[in-house]
């Protein structure tokens, strides 16, 4: 036994309380403390789990949250702390923080960063205490590396409390132990960091070694951090307004809860919140025995009911700007401010707002919100100047005869009740001229570029047919009408700050975990480009190899229309 293992041995520390987990949401889930508030009853299965991977030997500690289910749902996350040390000699722990009970997590210390730097505690709280014996790093970045993978939960039962906890993390409610040596572990393998990786094998749970469906998960990959986790004060000061929604974390520097900044969508997995919480040379001196721990609690919610995250808080007042975060959250983008429209509307009505056209400032919007008109919901994609603006419908039509060759049918058969649903639209529709057939380039001829799997194709420009089929307005001999994109046009539309900023961005809404969608670009013969489903395990992604003719019950047809606003 050397120096440094005889120096563990006298060292009681534990970094793994996983609080959390479940919860639907129709209902609320609470730290998992379920409060069943039903409103409705959910076609789609609902729910959410925190995994919590924690190594004591390497000090990696992986605090993220999967979305297993078919809605989306928004997410907070919130960490305290708790230390005690026994020094040698004495004969009971005393904790580093006032009347803090190890055994009683709810008298732990809210983990509260400064206003400008999540890495460091907040100054004049009892927070600050722990700067000295223990750092945490946020967020996940390993250079050039794309986002990391994990296993997916087998636990798929909405209203249990048990998080994903894996290697040394424990189970707030499977184990009370609090020696700093038991384990509570409720999920594979052993807490290190990336232990799961693209190339691990399936993971057999048939036997029923752990709690769940008794099946077996192939790996999957998080939702790539788009920008490191910041506090609401960063959040409003240092982005820009098309910037402000996107995958990443914004934490309440006032409540210690950390917001996922997007809703979490079917099948998705946020990035790291935490990524590793590491003990400081002042911990590893103390003459004597310490514990530490960090307990993770949650709050799991459906979109409608986020203003539950608004209610009155222990902790102290939320941001002044929460209200407008959570806004931003579900429309899935930020507006900007009024400006000079005429009689254009001042503001939009929120994204679940069924609306007339007349209701809406389109110039407001910025790309990616979300909106409704006809009970259906929009994406807004592009200001294409001169007044004109490209939208698509979020989620797609999907029928088991949907084939490509079906669908201008489709978006004909669906531009026709549209307009006679909402014949106030149909003025406002821009006329098109859509090829046909539309220029073609093979699955196999493109290669690939971007942050990613088949992000985007690198060599377009080498098939100018393709790499010129951009929808724009046709008044001359275009016509009114829906119509699919381009492979030109959601590539111009792939980039950080547009209407599909990532992979998960590109997935058809509202339809769970089958929302892959047509383009309108043949691959090579029999052949046909799409953007694939979460399904397949390769949500987002650019595939130019299916079959025309072949129904597929995961890819559907997305209509796109250009409107025309005056003023907007």
């Amino acid at each position: 036994m050397n120096k440094e293992q005889k120096r563990k041995l006298g060292v009681l520390a534990v970094l793994g309380l996983a609080l959390l987990v479940g919860g639907t949401f129709a209902f609320t889930a609470f730290n998992q403390r379920v409060t069943n508030d039903r409103l409705r009853d959910n076609e789609f299965e609902v729910g959410g789990r925190v995994h919590d991977y924690y190594n004591r030997d390497t000090e990696n500690k992986d605090v993220f949250v999967e979305n297993y289910g078919e809605e989306e749902i928004m997410v907070r996350i919130r960490l305290s702390e708790f230390m005690d040390i026994r020094k040698r000699g004495a004969t009971d722990f005393e904790p580093l923080v006032g009347e803090a009970v190890r055994d009683e997590v709810d008298t732990w210390t809210t983990w509260k960063p400064n206003a400008d730097n999540i890495n460091q505690r907040q100054t004049g709280t009892d927070s600050a205490f722990f700067n000295d014996y223990s750092n945490l790093t946020f967020g996940w970045d390993r250079g050039e590396e794309f986002a990391p993978w994990y296993l997916p939960t087998f636990n798929h039962v909405e209203n249990d409390p048990r998080a994903a906890a894996a290697g040394h993390a424990r189970d707030y409610f499977t184990s009370d132990a609090t020696d700093g040596v038991t384990n509570g572990a409720t999920h594979p393998r052993d807490g290190t960091d990336a232990y799961w990786t693209e190339d691990s094998p399936p993971y057999d749970n048939s036997a029923g070694d752990w709690f769940g469906s008794q099946v077996t998960h192939e790996v999957a990959q998080h939702l790539q951090q788009e920008r490191p986790p910041m506090t609401m004060e960063q959040w409003e000061n240092d982005l820009d307004i098309e910037e402000k929604i996107g995958d990443f974390w914004v934490i309440d520097h006032q409540t210690g809860w950390a917001y996922w900044a997007s809703k979490l969508q079917a099948g998705e997995t946020t990035s790291y919140l935490l990524d590793a919480a590491q003990m400081t040379e002042m911990a590893h001196d103390i003459r004597g025995s310490y514990y530490y721990g960090i307990h993770v609690s949650s709050h799991l919610i459906s979109p409608e009911n986020s203003d539950d995250f608004l209610r009155n808080d222990d902790e102290g007042e939320h941001h002044e700007h929460l209200a407008d975060f959570l806004e931003g959250v579900r429309n899935n983008a930020m507006d900007d401010e009024y400006t000079n429209g005429g009689s254009l509307p001042a503001e939009n009505p929120e994204y679940d707002v069924n609306s007339a056209p007349s209701d809406f400032n389109f110039g407001l919007m910025n790309p990616g919100r979300l909106f409704t008109i006809d009970n259906q919901r929009f994406r807004y994609l592009e200001d294409m100047g001169d007044g004109n603006h490209l939208i698509i419908r979020d989620s797609m039509i999907r029928h088991s005869t949907t084939t490509w060759n079906a669908q201008p049918t489709e978006l004909q058969n669906w531009y026709s009740a549209l307009i006679q649903a909402e014949p106030a639209l149909e003025p406002m529709v821009q006329p098109v001229t859509i090829p046909n057939p539309a220029p073609n380039v093979a699955y196999a001829s493109i290669t690939w570029t971007g942050t990613g799997t088949r992000w985007l194709p690198a060599n377009l420009a080498s098939f100018p047919a393709v790499a010129g089929d951009l929808t724009t307005v046709d008044e001359g001999d275009g016509v009114k009408q829906a119509f699919a994109l381009s492979l030109a046009d959601v590539t111009k539309l792939s980039q950080l700050g547009g209407a599909f900023s990532n992979h998960a961005e590109r997935a058809a809404g509202g339809q769970g975990i089958a929302n892959g969608w047509w383009l309108r670009t043949p691959g090579a013969s029999g052949r046909a480009w799409l953007v694939s489903s979460i399904a397949y395990g390769f949500v987002g992604q650019l595939l130019g190899n299916r079959d025309i003719t072949g129904p597929n019950a995961e890819t559907g047809v997305r209509p796109a229309l250009i409107l025309h606003q005056a003023g907007a």
